[in-house]
């Protein structure tokens, strides 16, 4: 299936749909095993690295996590890749090197849309070759002692670590317009450590 021609996730056993009408959310419970969670969390403990935003607003503190990018070429990677397009229902064409987060104590990512503004100053740098974003997909790889939530705002709804746990969302409405109800925030981490993966996917094929 192609991203233009995706509905979303099958609901299949296990994979849950949030029920508000505004944005295509879905969650999977144990997506990931223990294991691949704990080989991830070394992975991205080796190469992470502070994180970046594009169309920088002033404010140092907006996102203060760390971030890498995964290797494709690591079997473990490749197979996760594909077990996420596959979920997605995506071509992998379309999809975005995977990456790892990491969140200790205080680390937040303030709340932020996954798509680039269109009257950014970064857009084009961004969007000019593959286009924005479309859907999100993001795995818990542990559980902090406390805090490191997902919170949507626009929604009322928060989502709290659970090891292996997926979301997936749709960046955009039905319409094809940008969606700001998907607004979130990566909450301050209160206690521990929190690490995510993520997979973005874009309107035309990626070029990196």
């Amino acid at each position: 299936m192609t991203e233009a021609s995706l509905s979303g996730p099958t609901l299949r056993p296990g994979v849950q749909r949030f029920p508000g009408r505004t944005v295509d959310l879905y969650m999977a419970r144990n997506f990931l095993s223990v294991d691949e969670c704990a080989q991830l969390t070394d992975k991205i403990d080796a190469v992470r690295q502070p994180s970046t935003i594009a169309d920088a607003n002033g404010d140092t503190a907006f996102r203060t996590s760390e971030t890498c990018y995964l290797d494709g070429s690591d079997p473990l990677i490749a197979a996760l890749d594909r077990r996420l397009c596959d979920f997605a229902g995506v071509a992998p064409i379309h999809g975005e090197p995977l990456q790892g987060q990491r969140y200790a104590v205080g680390q937040e990512f303030k709340a932020h849309t996954d798509y680039f503004e269109p009257t950014g100053v970064d857009y084009e740098t961004y969007c000019s070759r593959s286009g924005n974003r479309t859907w999100t997909l993001m795995v818990y790889l542990n559980e902090p002692d406390a805090g490191g939530a997902t919170r949507f705002p626009k929604l009322g709804k928060s989502f709290q670590p659970e090891t292996g746990k997926l979301l997936c969302w749709n960046n955009r409405r039905t319409d094809g317009s940008l969606n700001g109800d998907t607004l979130h925030h990566g909450m301050k981490v209160r206690a521990g450590t929190k690490y995510i993966i993520t997979k973005w996917f874009r309107e035309r094929p990626w070029i990196g």
